[in-house]
């Protein structure tokens, strides 16, 4: 059960938790392959083409796996692959990513996000814990938030209990005092957990719980985890 005597900070993934991210990185990946569709063709051309996207991203985790947690440079990178592939400017590379980074932070949050946002923040400290490369300044949702820990940044992604224990530390307080929430139940809840965190689990598509451990406790739309505080 959840024990809200015991939360003096809240951290909260961005991803899947306050938007949804399969449809921004649609919108984001068409945003690109049309300007370079305009300013490479032949490297749009490879980008049209699964397998050979697909080659590219494996040659990138082979070749650099030192980027696995950082999404931005991993992407860049990708892109300048591609041009070189299609013996276009690698050059375009930057242009090109920004055009894709613009877009990625035009999100479409779900419709509880910001009340919680709002309530929360009104509470408690609220520090930011992703895996993604969301930019809450450019979202413009930076002013709830005391801090965010990235993936990127930390060198180190969820479930690692070390950047659940970092995020706690931006707001000084011990793992225990802190409240988590996230979509992933692996990644957010479980990694919580391992962490000496509280646990809140937004399932939003009824899934099943797939671990021993459970969580504090299972919503299915953040208005419903407001509602558990006094």
């Amino acid at each position: 059960m959840l024990d809200p005597g015991k939360i003096s900070a809240v951290t909260i993934d961005l991803d899947d938790t306050l938007w949804p991210i399969w449809p921004t990185i649609e919108r984001a990946e068409k945003a690109l392959h049309d300007w370079l569709t305009l300013h490479a063709p032949m490297t749009a051309a490879l980008f049209s083409s699964p397998p050979a996207l697909r080659e590219i991203r494996e040659e990138m985790g082979r070749s650099r796996p030192d980027l696995k947690h950082d999404m931005s440079t991993l992407r860049r990178e990708s892109i300048r692959l591609a041009l070189h592939r299609a013996g276009e400017d690698t050059r375009l590379a930057d242009p090109a990513f920004e055009v894709f980074f613009a877009e990625r932070q035009r999100v479409m949050l779900f419709e509880d996000a910001l009340p919680a946002l709002e309530f929360l923040s009104a509470r408690y400290p609220l520090v930011a814990l992703t895996n993604g490369n969301a930019d809450l300044e450019r979202i413009g949702l930076a002013r709830y938030f005391r801090g965010c820990v990235c993936a990127r940044e930390f060198g180190i992604g969820k479930p690692d209990p070390r950047i659940f224990h970092a995020a706690a530390g931006v707001v000084d307080l011990w793992p225990d005092r802190v409240l988590h929430i996230g979509d992933d139940a692996t990644l957010d809840a479980l990694g919580a957990l391992n962490a000496g965190m509280q646990a809140a689990w937004v399932n939003r598509g009824d899934s099943a719980w797939p671990h021993e451990l459970e969580p504090h406790v299972t919503v299915t739309h953040l208005s419903e985890l407001t509602d558990l505080f006094p």
